[in-house]
């Protein structure tokens, strides 16, 4: 017994140190974790056509093309056509302009030209430029530039080096050859690659050129600022707070509720808490506030995973199993739930951040990062801390918590009450969508982001920080827009502020004019202002929907690998696209913002009720095994679905309370992000528990008649 109590003790203080030394690391090197625009500020740069009245199609296909080209510096770049002519890009993170230019380059004319001065193609023909390093036959490195063509370019290419073997392709940016490869042999496979570099930044700077040449419309810098933060310091630093506080109440619960497991659990996160802000750094993922969104996910699938085990834990001790046993026999029986539901999120996450842009994979990076982490800290630190307890003698299942099967509520007798209730719902929001757009205001109240608006530079008579901004001057613009949301950054060096609300009128804009210097005694003269075009383009939504669409389907087929059937597949999707469609009722009736954030609240709410519906589901498949003859399958669902309610109560009610503190603290962009994300956990919750089993229900139903029919 001294023997295990000393294992007990070692291995208790070993976590501890260790949690220790992860918490002062993670807390040291917060400052070099990289924060988005709308955290930290970054660089600004204005580029403008040369061409005079350039065509949208040529604008929003330059605009697409250099937003994939800056997700080089960091996930969260911006980039929105400014005016008819100009186009922005916001780098999050970066503090140096001229140094931005420089590696991003002049956005100029790109073509290629044969020996004997002939155009052979341009640089729109051009699908990719890597810069890379490889071996040659003798084991020397040497540094190549590899280019991939697109059909049309494919095939000009592949007849200019039949023509040309042995002479030089011109390879000329803004009337300057940049490149002069020799062809040594006909290439028509659309692809080539370009050696003789001296060193890797050579080979760099070159397929920097190609790349940045390769844009729909000649572009020239018009001018390039350092902008301050969106949010600003205060916002950082009340969600931290609020994070704090939320994380510290959802401690106090844990061990409330399950004792010893919710002290194990409570080590595990902060362990979760010091190694994520570590691994924020290594891997140089840039923290946006949909990042912060993946993050909260992730710490609610970390308290998931531990609520199910201890769940499982308490039901073995009331079978009259012993407390070792009992936590042998639970993490067991635990695990494929946790394993189905985890995954199951990673490939959303994964699919997202291969296919999504922007804000969208910020936002899978975290969450990808979160979901690993959490699931590893869930199976291994918590399993580890309550076996160290044990052994110091905590041994009696008082201290573990003792659950009884309790008689199983009848779900399914209310189901067509729920399902009637549901479709009124979501009709609704389409109800108020249609009136919305009849009235001329638009099915969503879509901000800037989405649908452009008014970019205003006002050069104030002082230096304002940051905080004044947000608390004097942001006050006085919303008050001429009417509107939450408004948008200001701070150009370092200067007093110059940017301003971007949604789209002002001729009225509107006089009346800013006039207020600005009414309160600040700015000069109606200097101030500017344009149109903007939404920082979410097309392409970048549709790219989005893609992600969301395929992700969806890739989720689909895996539930459907794991559960054998099809109808656990359709019920989980069936549950997530009504969760999805009753917040954008809410979103339509309170005419809540669809900002930039709105993606990344709808990609959390449908992580949560994936994992939730799994949960309840992996239970309903258990049982289905050990199903009793004289048993209906209405008892099995409605015994699963009361089995693990209490997981689903306490899990919501977890993440509930973290997202809570955070609107309450936050400031107006925050609650902005919270208010939905609450209802979505509410709704995520009640789907998984009374709808989604008794759509496999109702499914699993026809199914078997069909069958029966068949025979």
């Amino acid at each position: 017994m001294k023997e295990k109590s000393g294992k007990g003790l070692l291995g208790l203080l070993i976590l501890l140190i260790v949690i220790g030394i992860a918490g002062y690391f993670g807390y040291a090197n917060m400052n070099q974790i990289k924060l988005g625009l709308d955290l930290a500020g970054g660089v600004s740069i204005t580029y403008q056509a040369k061409e005079e009245n350039p065509s949208a199609e040529d604008m929003a296909d330059t605009v697409y093309k250099l937003q994939q080209r800056v997700q080089n510096y960091s996930t969260e770049s911006e980039v929105y056509q400014e005016g008819n002519d100009r186009i922005n890009v916001d780098i999050p993170g970066v503090s140096d302009a001229n140094a931005i230019l420089q590696e991003l380059g002049k956005p100029g004319s790109l073509i290629f030209v044969d020996a004997e001065g002939n155009q052979i193609l341009d640089g729109t023909q051009v699908a990719s430029a890597e810069a890379g390093i490889r071996e040659d036959s003798a084991g020397v490195r040497e540094y190549v530039v590899s280019l991939t063509f697109n059909e049309t370019g494919t095939e000009a290419f592949a007849e200019a080096t039949t023509n040309g073997v042995g002479q030089p392709i011109y390879i000329v940016y803004d009337n300057q050859v940049i490149s002069a490869p020799i062809v040594q042999e006909p290439i028509t496979g659309g692809q080539c690659s370009i050696d003789g570099m001296a060193d890797y930044e050579e080979a760099n700077n070159l397929a920097s050129t190609i790349r940045i040449g390769s844009l729909s419309l000649e572009l020239e810098e018009l001018r390039s600022n350092v902008v301050g933060a969106r949010l600003g310091q205060t916002a950082i630093s009340t969600s931290l707070m609020a994070g704090l506080v939320g994380f510290l109440i959802v401690v106090v619960f844990m061990i409330a509720v399950y004792r010893i497991p919710g002290l194990a659990a409570s080590l595990a996160l902060c362990l979760y808490v010091g190694l994520i802000l570590l691994l924020l750094v290594a891997f140089e993922i840039t923290l946006t506030l949909p990042g912060v969104a993946g993050i909260i996910l992730s710490i609610g699938m970390a308290v998931d995973a531990n609520v199910i085990i201890f769940t499982r834990i308490k039901e073995e001790i009331g079978v009259g199993k012993t407390v070792d046993s009992a936590m042998k026999t639970g993490f067991s029986r635990a695990l494929s739930a946790i394993i189905d539901g985890n995954v199951t999120t990673l490939i959303a996450a994964a699919v997202l951040f291969w296919r999504g842009t922007g804000t969208v994979k910020g936002f899978a990076a975290t969450l990808a990062l979160g979901i690993v982490l959490s699931m590893l800290t869930a199976l291994f630190v918590t399993r580890f801390a309550m076996r160290c307890f044990y052994n110091l003698g905590l041994q009696d299942a008082k201290f573990y918590g003792i659950k009884k099967e309790s008689k199983p509520l009848p779900f399914l007798r209310v189901r067509k009450f729920c399902f009637a209730a549901s479709a009124l719902v979501i009709a609704a929001g389409f109800a108020f969508m249609g009136m919305n757009a009849a009235s001329g205001k638009g099915a969503l109240n879509y901000s800037m982001e989405f649908q452009g608006g008014t970019s205003t530079n006002v050069t104030f008579n002082e230096d304002l920080s940051l905080e004044q901004i947000s608390t004097e001057v942001v006050p006085v613009i919303e008050e001429i827009t009417k509107e939450a949301g408004t948008q200001t950054q701070k150009v370092a060096g200067s007093n110059e502020v940017i301003i971007r609300t949604r789209t002002l009128s001729m009225e509107e804009r006089e009346a800013l004019n006039q207020a600005l210097a009414e309160n600040f005694g700015v000069d109606p003269e200097t101030i500017t202002a344009d149109s903007v075009s939404g920082a979410v383009s097309v392409e970048m939504r549709q790219d989005a929907i893609i992600a969301v669409v395929f992700s969806t389907i890739c989720m689909l087929i895996y539930i459907w690998f794991r559960f054998s059937r099809i109808t656990f597949a359709a019920s989980s999707v069936l549950a997530l696209v009504h969760d999805v469609l009753v917040v954008l009722t809410f979103y339509a009736a309170l005419r809540w913002s669809v900002g930039s954030t709105f993606i990344a609240c709808m990609l959390t709410i449908v992580g949560y009720s994936i994992n939730a519906t799994i949960v309840i589901f992996d239970r309903l498949r258990e049982n289905l095994k050990t199903k009793e003859p004289s048993q209906t399958i209405e008892e099995i669902v409605d015994r699963s679905v009361t089995q693990t309610l209490t997981r689903s109560i306490n899990t919501s009610l977890t993440t509930f309370i973290m997202v809570f503190v955070l609107y309450l603290m936050g400031v107006s962009s925050i609650r902005e992000f919270a208010l939905p994300l609450m209802v979505g956990i509410v709704c995520g919750t009640y789907s998984s528990v009374c709808l989604a089993s008794s759509m496999w229900y109702e499914f699993d139903k026809r199914r078997g008649k069909k069958a029966a029919a068949g025979k």
